[in-house]
């Protein structure tokens, strides 16, 4: 009797060691919410998905029925799609080639995250320097039969790519960042300037549409139905950038289009008129005002004589009052430049600018003071003295009531 006990305790014993491991196998199901749930899914972090490996089912070679990931809730970045370079492709096959090439460039990536997307990043890098090269690289031989470089509708794609990497909104600025965790926070002057963290791919974006700007194979009469009035407008809005690198290449597109855009011409001349008015008279916050004045001082170079109503009502009415805004000393330089331009063209106005200068004369800011001194001495070597003698006594009356300071310059 004995025996056949310790028999069946080893069989007990051998069967439940046999049924241990396929409850342990079990164990993931039952605890997900029971036999029919699935089994739990390890997530990746999202930057990690983005660079797949050739054999994972996220690869781009991948067919698209491969994801099981909803779109509409996990948001994707766009599939690689491995496209041949230019160089290496007939001319008739070009243009379909660069449009595939602008879709890439168009989609969007987070910069602020360097872990997220390389592998697509890197890939819209490598298409913004080819096709940067490929705008500014100089025509072949002129051919009746040869395709042309530029059709209208990759222009259009073209600039529509551009459109959607450089118009975007803007970080606040470092005085709304302060006035929101302090209203009565005096501004930090001295603090540094936001730099997007974005730049290096935006820099590529901006020479591609710089080099499309001055490219001889730009047509205007096409061109102008895409860089249009509300390009401009846009473009205009970007000044107020707080990186200067970016404003920095604002200005020189901006420039360019002004050359090369002649119907834009007067437009554009307005649209800057309304950027000072509104930081004279509103806001007296702005970032691009010196970018704006140094397009300005070339413009006004190129004036021709005489002078257009036009041109006097823009001194008198912008130029002058932006003597007024506590931070002149900010652009101030450019500002004069573009004052004595006006007197230099026409010695009659500067009975005007010095009758501007009196006006706006600051009574207890002695930097400010010494700016305007400065600006007044350059005025008067190209003033006449007919001139001169109209405006003689206020102006001997103020430089009286500095000479009588108590500030040591």
């Amino acid at each position: 009797m004995f025996n056949k006990i310790i028999k069946r305790g080893g069989r007990k014993g051998q069967r439940a060691e046999g049924a241990e491991p396929a409850q342990r196998s079990a164990a993931p199901l039952s605890s997900s919410g029971g036999a029919g749930a699935p089994a739990p899914v390890t997530v990746n972090h999202a930057s990690r998905a983005s660079a797949p490996s050739p054999s994972s089912p996220t690869s781009p070679h991948a067919a698209p029925s491969a994801f099981s990931v909803n779109p509409a809730s996990h948001p994707s970045p766009p599939l690689l799609e491995p496209l041949p370079l230019l160089r290496d492709v007939a001319g008739a096959d070009r243009p379909g080639l660069l449009l595939r090439k602008l879709r890439l460039v168009a989609a969007l990536f987070d910069f602020s995250d360097s872990l997220k997307h390389p592998r697509e990043k890197e890939a819209k890098r490598q298409a913004l320097l080819e096709l940067v090269d490929y705008v500014q690289a100089p025509s072949p031989a002129a051919n009746a039969n040869a395709p042309v470089r530029l059709p209208e509708n990759v222009q259009e794609t073209l600039v529509a790519a551009i459109s959607a990497n450089i118009f975007r909104p803007l970080p606040p600025a470092l005085h709304e960042s302060a006035a929101a965790i302090d209203p009565g926070a005096a501004p930090d002057d001295e603090e540094e300037p936001y730099l997007d963290p974005a730049w290096p791919h935006l820099q590529l974006v901006y020479e591609l549409l710089l080099r499309y700007v001055v490219s001889p194979e730009t047509d205007t009469k096409v061109a102008k139905r895409y860089v249009d009035h509300a390009f401009v407008l846009r473009l205009l809005d970007l000044f107020d950038s707080e990186d200067p690198r970016e404003r920095e290449y604002l200005k020189t597109v901006l420039h360019r289009i002004y050359g090369k855009f002649m119907v834009h011409r007067p437009f554009i001349r307005k649209a800057i008129n309304n950027v000072f008015y509104r930081f004279i008279f509103e806001t007296e916050r702005h970032n691009g005002i010196g970018e704006l004045l140094e397009i300005l001082g070339s413009i006004i170079n190129g004036f021709a004589l005489p002078m257009k109503e036009e041109h006097k009502l823009f001194l008198s009415r912008a130029l002058i009052p932006l003597h007024k805004p506590k931070s002149v000393a900010i652009y101030h330089q450019q500002l004069s430049y573009c004052i004595v331009q006006f007197v230099e063209k026409d010695y009659k106005l500067a009975y005007t600018v010095i009758r501007g200068l009196l006006k706006y004369w600051p009574i207890t800011n002695c930097q400010k003071e010494l700016l305007f001194l400065g600006e007044l001495e350059e005025v008067l070597e190209a003033t006449q003295p007919a001139e001169f003698q109209r405006c003689m006594v206020p102006l001997f009356k103020q430089i009286g009531r500095c000479l009588n300071s108590s500030h040591f310059q």
